[in-house]
């Protein structure tokens, strides 16, 4: 790894997330969104004019993919929902699975359309949790035995597909088709994290194919070549960091989210700034998000 990078970027919202998660951004709109997973809670900032709005859910819900003006999809517990924009209602879409002690984790868009989709126990329980590939209403499983799923993301062609089981620590990657984001052989391991501080949690791959990795307990953004080769490592004012976006009209800024979740009074005291969502302070070759096909 080339070195550390200081924290030089700014908070985004001062709100504290018991567990933010799934941030992503819709340059249509110039809004950033992100879930308190725990707190049932969806965040929106329009980043021109820094307005904030807060949305309560009936579910807890930890990703959010775009359909298109009027509709998002929205990955929770309960399964997956279309979200209409103009007035908050949900509709249900479909199932992931029929287990009512996980709730849903990651999940991405690969650039086909179509969403990988993850569920893990409620109490984080072993190898309950699995990830889902979902094509329009069509749900297919593709791995399972996985204890907190994370990391979800592809590159930009569209061939591999990352993901990882922070509980083991590796950082897997996997060939897809393109065309269908579909796995089209075993995952490897691309980096082994396991006997270092820190977890690998959600991430982000940018248009030069690095991946931008928020580091559970470590304060940080890891960034991964594509060969696994760890390149850098940015600080984070929160210890729990746990999920990057690409924001901004050119999807040059990286948006981290963190959590306060697990912190006793003691930890919350030594960690003021957890659970709070920032930007770094730096210039990224990032990429907008797909729309979910539908």
């Amino acid at each position: 790894m080339t070195g550390t990078h200081a924290f030089t970027g700014r908070t985004l919202c001062e709100t504290a997330c018991q567990l933010g998660e799934g941030p992503t951004y819709d340059p249509a709109t110039d809004k950033a969104f992100w879930f308190d997973i725990r707190g049932r809670k969806l965040h929106e900032l329009h980043l021109a004019t820094m307005t904030k709005a807060v949305h309560n859910l009936p579910f807890l819900g930890s990703v959010l993919a775009v359909i298109d003006a009027e509709r998002q999809l929205i990955l929770s517990d309960q399964g997956l929902f279309v979200r209409t924009v103009a007035d908050g209602r949900f509709a249900p879409f479909a199932k992931l699975e029929d287990k009512a002690a996980n709730r849903s984790n990651d999940g991405r868009v690969h650039p086909s359309g179509a969403l990988w989709a993850s569920t893990m126990g409620r109490s984080a329980e072993k190898h309950s949790g699995a990830i889902y590939h979902v094509a329009g209403e069509r749900v297919t499983k593709l791995f399972s035995d996985i204890t907190i799923p994370n990391s979800i993301c592809f590159s930009p062609d569209g061939g591999t597909a990352y993901f990882t089981d922070t509980d083991v620590n590796r950082l897997m990657k996997v060939a897809v088709d393109p065309k269908t984001g579909l796995p089209t052989g075993a995952p490897e391991v691309l980096s082994d994290e396991s006997g270092t501080p820190g977890g690998i949690d959600g991430s982000v791959c940018d248009a030069d194919g690095l991946i931008w990795n928020a580091r559970w307990g470590a304060n940080a953004v890891d960034v991964y070549r594509p060969d696994g080769t760890k390149v850098a490592r940015y600080d984070v004012p929160a210890a729990q960091a746990s999920c990057t976006a690409f924001i901004g009209g050119k999807a040059d800024r990286l948006l981290v989210t963190s959590a306060w979740q697990d912190l006793d009074d003691a930890a919350r005291a030594a960690d003021p700034e957890a659970g709070k969502t920032f930007e770094l302070g730096i210039r990224v070759k990032g990429r907008f998000e797909p729309k979910f096909a539908l």
